[in-house]
């Protein structure tokens, strides 16, 4: 697996610029450039940084098969884990009501 590669897919698929994805983790964009070119490779704490900018979690960075879901979606998902079940129905009814259902 090519991190650079994973890194620019995914920032790509966000519409995101090297210097959004800076901004957002901290790291610099010549750095997030030479990674995303195969010129540097990161410390785990970088890419960590990076991926979290990436809004991911580093398990889904590294899943093989590329997430469905965007970002905003996985972490409404990550989120409503931990409510309870009477929490989660009055989430969806809160949902449908945005919806106008």
């Amino acid at each position: 697996m090519d991190i650079g590669l994973r890194i620019k897919f995914f920032r790509e698929r966000q519409n995101l610029s090297m210097n959004a994805l800076a901004k957002r983790s901290g790291a610099s964009q010549s750095a997030i450039s030479e990674i995303e070119n195969g010129k540097r490779q990161p410390t785990f704490e970088v890419l960590e940084r990076i991926v979290k900018g990436l809004g991911l979690t580093l398990a889904e960075f590294f899943a093989e098969e590329t997430p469905s879901l965007p970002p905003d979606l996985r972490q409404l998902l990550r989120e409503a884990e931990s409510l309870t079940p009477s929490q989660r129905k009055k989430l969806v009814e809160f949902i449908k009501s945005m919806k106008g259902e």
